[in-house]
Order: structure tokens, then C-alpha cells, then sequence
């Protein structure tokens, strides 16, 4: 494994050159670039100019490219274009935002799911089965800003029992440290800042929990069904074997890592497929920030934020493939 670590790491830089090249070539072939954008409101043919030129927007695109990657090389991810602020200082706002989202919505996937997918492969061919199949099928076929709209006119507008919009309350003000607000309330001594918190992010994470809980569902019933047929279970129950101990020494361990695979896959998804609840929410995630960053071909930040989330999956896809050495021992090696 030790092997296997070195060599994924070692990729990992082309991984993500390729990532930034992909995203700088699609930003400049859009319709529309910075330039215009920036200079629309301004009436003075000079004062255009000279904004063009103060943002580097008048060289060729090899330039800029250049300039660009030996920004990076340098770990300056450069100032956005419409604010002026970093665009590190705009990551570190908004990933953790992401993060929170992300990890709720996982946590919410991996209960429903592996529960239901359990519950349906204990009962195979029951009507517990096929209801279980009906409404993973239902949920990972619903759009998730379908469902997002949904949640939103039954629990905020209906019923008021949970905000639609945003991560805190105008009325809640604190200054962020690692800006977790689980985290900070802890450091910061400020319990108060939890409720309001949790009430924000109950929707969001709902939306993208749900809808990919099917999958998961669906892929851990068909993982135990394959597991509790083999020889080695039958023959741990002839032993005597109690039923607790053959599903958690045997079937649970043998039917674990399709499990984690997915579910590994769709928290890495999570950290930048989460745009869609963030847009539909207003939730100041990275994602959203990267969706209004591209109407404004801000391209440093489009840039950044790729670049962020795509270390991130592969990160989190490093670790999915590591861990299945914990699960089985047959894949560990020097």
C-alpha cells in the first residue's frame, strides 16, 4: 500500500494541471470574456483600456496561461476580477461551508442508505424488498433541484418549520476562526450559533442525502445478497455460529467495499456536486460561488475553485481506495 500511496501521489500534480488547463481553455471559448463584462458600465474608451491592461487581459491567451501557472507554482491563486479580494481568502470562506454541507448530506446517505439496503437484502423477494427498491429507484431518479423545491414549499413555506435559504440568520453575527461554525461555537464558546446553524443546513443536506441515498440503497442490497449466498457463510452457520457474529465477521466485512466505493465516490461528488442545492438554498458554498463566478467570467476564481475541488475528490478517492486494505487483508502489501 505504502507503494500504491507514492505512486497516486506522484500523479496527483499532472492530475491537476490538467484540471486547471481544461477549466482556463473553457472559460476563454465561452461567449463573452472579462474585459466586456468589466468595462460595460464604464463610459471612457481610456479608462477601459486602462482596466484591460491593469488585469493582464490584454496579452495572448499563452501569456496569461503562462503568467497563470507560475502564479500557482508561486501558491498565489490570484485576486478576483469583480471584488478584488484573493481568491484564497474567498476559498477559505466558502469550502467549509461546502464541507459542512458535504458531510451532513453524507452522513444522511450513508444511514439511509446502507439501513434500507440491509433491511431490503434481509427480506429478499418481501414486500418490504420491493417497497425499499421502489423508493430508492424513486429518490436517485428525482433531480436534486426538483426535490430541493419540494422540501422548500412543504417545510418553509407550508409548514415554517425550517429556513430556505442561506447558513445563518441576519441576526447571528459572530467573527469566524476556522469558519466551521460547529468548530467555532466550540473555540468561541458560543453554543447559541449551533440551532440556528443546524435549522440552515437541515434542507440542503436533505436534498442531496436523499436523492443519492437510492444508489447507495440499491448498491449494498445487491453487495449482501452476493455475500450471504457464498459457501463460507453457510458453512460459518453449520458451525454454529450465532447470526450476529456470521453477518459481522463475514458477511459485513465481505460486502463492504463495493459499499465504500460509492460511497466514497458520492462524497467526493458531494464537495463539488453540490452546487445545485447551494444555488437553490442561496447556501455561500464554494460551488455557488463558482457558479456566479462563471456568468461573470471572474476567471481566477472559476479557476481556483476547480482547482480546490478537484484536489479534493482526488483526495478523497485516495483514501476510499486506501482503506479498503483495513476492510480486506488479502490487499495489504509492503
Amino acid at each position: 500500500m505504502t507503494s500504491e500511496l507514492i505512486r497516486r501521489l506522484a500523479v496527483l500534480p499532472l492530475l491537476l494541471w490538467a484540471v486547471v488547463t481544461l477549466v482556463f481553455v473553457l472559460l476563454r471559448i465561452l461567449p463573452g470574456d472579462a474585459a466586456t463584462m468589466l468595462t460595460a458600465q464604464v463610459a471612457s474608451q481610456e479608462v477601459r483600456d486602462r482596466i484591460v491592461i491593469e488585469l493582464g487581459l490584454d496579452q495572448s491567451l499563452w501569456q496569461q496561461y503562462l503568467i497563470y501557472l507560475g502564479d500557482l507554482l508561486r501558491l498565489d491563486a490570484g485576486v478576483s476580477y469583480i471584488s478584488g479580494r484573493s481568491v484564497t481568502s474567498l476559498i477559505y470562506t466558502t469550502l467549509p461551508v461546502t464541507i459542512e454541507l458535504a458531510v451532513a448530506a453524507a452522513l444522511i446517505m450513508a444511514a439511509l442508505g446502507l439501513t434500507s439496503g440491509m433491511l431490503a437484502a434481509a427480506f429478499r423477494g418481501s414486500w418490504i424488498d420491493v417497497s425499499v427498491r421502489f423508493v430508492a429507484t424513486v429518490l436517485f431518479s428525482v433531480p436534486w433541484f426538483w426535490l430541493g423545491i419540494v422540501l422548500i414549499l412543504v417545510f418553509s413555506v407550508q409548514l415554517g418549520w425550517l429556513p430556505s435559504f442561506g447558513r445563518l440568520p441576519p441576526s447571528v453575527l459572530y467573527d469566524p476562526v476556522t469558519n466551521f461554525v460547529l468548530i467555532d461555537a466550540i473555540i468561541l464558546g458560543q453554543p447559541q450559533l449551533i440551532w440556528p446553524w443546524l435549522q440552515h443546513l437541515i434542507l440542503p443536506a436533505l436534498t442531496v442525502g436523499l436523492t443519492t441515498a437510492g444508489f447507495v440503497t440499491r448498491i449494498t442490497r445487491v453487495s449482501f445478497l452476493e455475500v450471504m449466498v457464498e459457501d463460507f457463510v453457510r458453512t460459518a452457520r453449520m458451525k454454529g455460529m450465532s447470526g450476529s457474529r456470521v453477518f459481522w465477521r463475514h458477511i459485513c466485512r465481505n460486502a463492504a467495499l463495493p459499499i465504500v466505493t460509492i460511497v466514497g465516490l458520492m462524497f467526493g461528488a458531494m464537495l463539488g456536486g453540490s452546487v445545485i442545492a447551494e444555488v437553490v438554498f442561496a447556501y455561500p458554498g464554494i460551488g455557488r460561488m463558482m457558479v456566479d463566478a462563471i456568468f461573470q467570467r471572474d476567471y481566477s476564481v472559476v479557476q481556483g475553485a476547480a482547482l480546490v475541488i478537484a484536489c479534493l475528490y482526488i483526495l478523497v478517492n485516495l483514501a476510499t481506495d486506501l482503506s479498503y486494505a483495513l476492510i480486506d487483508p488479502r490487499l495489504r502489501t509492503a
